[in-house]
């Protein structure tokens, strides 16, 4: 003989609940808080040299950097800091340019 683990007025009662739950209105508070600034979005009022410009190009088009790195690693990574960014270099060719801010400016405190 089989036992029934479930009456009719148990699962009744449960899905009652689980109705009256699934069914109530979502109560939450919205907090807006400003992001920090590494997430803020960037400001792109500073003109960056674009992936695959080759240190020649850069250097034509942005004139001399302040300070210029050795390579390091391998691949060679290569850096390059101007006024208002710094370039990043494998071997001969631009990787990633990046706009200086207050904080991360090189040489500031």
């Amino acid at each position: 003989m089989m036992t029934r683990l479930w009456n009719t007025p148990t699962l009744s009662a449960l899905f009652g609940a689980a109705a009256l739950l699934l069914g109530a209105p979502a109560a939450a508070e919205t907090l807006d808080m400003p992001a920090p600034p590494a997430l803020q979005e960037p400001d792109h009022s500073v003109t960056l040299p674009g992936r695959g410009m080759s240190m020649l190009q850069v250097e034509e088009r942005f004139g001399s950097p302040r300070e210029k790195f050795d390579d390091v690693g391998d691949p060679p990574i290569t850096r390059w800091v101007y006024p208002d960014f710094t370039v990043y270099f494998e071997y001969q060719y631009v990787i990633n340019a990046v706009a200086h801010d207050n904080l991360t400016r090189p040489g500031s405190s």
